[in-house]
């Protein structure tokens, strides 16, 4: 049978003491003697814990960058085919775009994700075909084209209102009535 060693607490070891092994009275008052409540210091002197402990703690999560694919050049293919392949897939070797630096393969197939205009150019002109996998991006509706009408149906339009072209200070057909400001220039003279 073990015996079990219990530890005195530190409460009741100290209980009568003034100030329970922290000095003057004073100097345990409040949260200055631990360095603030909370995140107080996270940026100073407790960095190296928010570092350690809480990585996340000052990114925002929607200020975070974007994941970009893996790209690799034109240029690069090479080291990647073997003697009397004429295919390469891109996309197994875990590259996410093709660019267009360097000279082209003649007369190879590249799968990749995305493709960039100039890649494709050169591997076309070399002989070779590019296949993308990556679904494209959808095309944005464009705003609707409003039709521009004749000055003739704009007037057809207002007579039939009952309103016709002029100042405000002009009879309406359908009312009868002096709108607006009150009487012209023509009626003022």
């Amino acid at each position: 049978m073990d015996c079990v060693i219990e530890m005195k607490k530190k409460v009741t070891k100290l209980r009568g003491s003034k100030s329970h092994g922290y000095g003057s009275k004073k100097k345990h008052r409040g949260k200055g003697s631990r360095g603030g409540r909370g995140y107080a210091g996270s940026s100073k002197h407790r960095r190296s814990y928010i570092l350690k402990y809480e990585k996340d703690h000052f990114y925002h999560k929607k200020l975070k960058p974007k994941k970009r694919p893996r790209t690799i050049n034109i240029s690069e293919l090479l080291r990647f085919l073997k003697p009397g392949d004429k295919e390469i897939d891109l996309g197994t070797l875990g590259y996410g775009k093709l660019l267009g630096n360097g000279p082209a393969p003649s007369g190879v197939v590249v799968k990749v994700g995305r493709c960039t205009a100039k890649a494709r150019e050169k591997i076309e002109t070399a002989g070779g075909k590019v296949i993308t996998t990556a679904k494209p991006r959808e095309e944005q509706p464009k705003p609707a084209e409003k039709e521009e009408k004749t000055e003739g149906e704009n007037k057809e339009e207002k007579s039939e209102a009952g309103e016709t072209k002029g100042d405000r200070g002009e009879k309406s057909e359908a009312d009868g009535k002096k709108g607006g400001a009150g009487k012209t220039e023509d009626e003022k003279e």
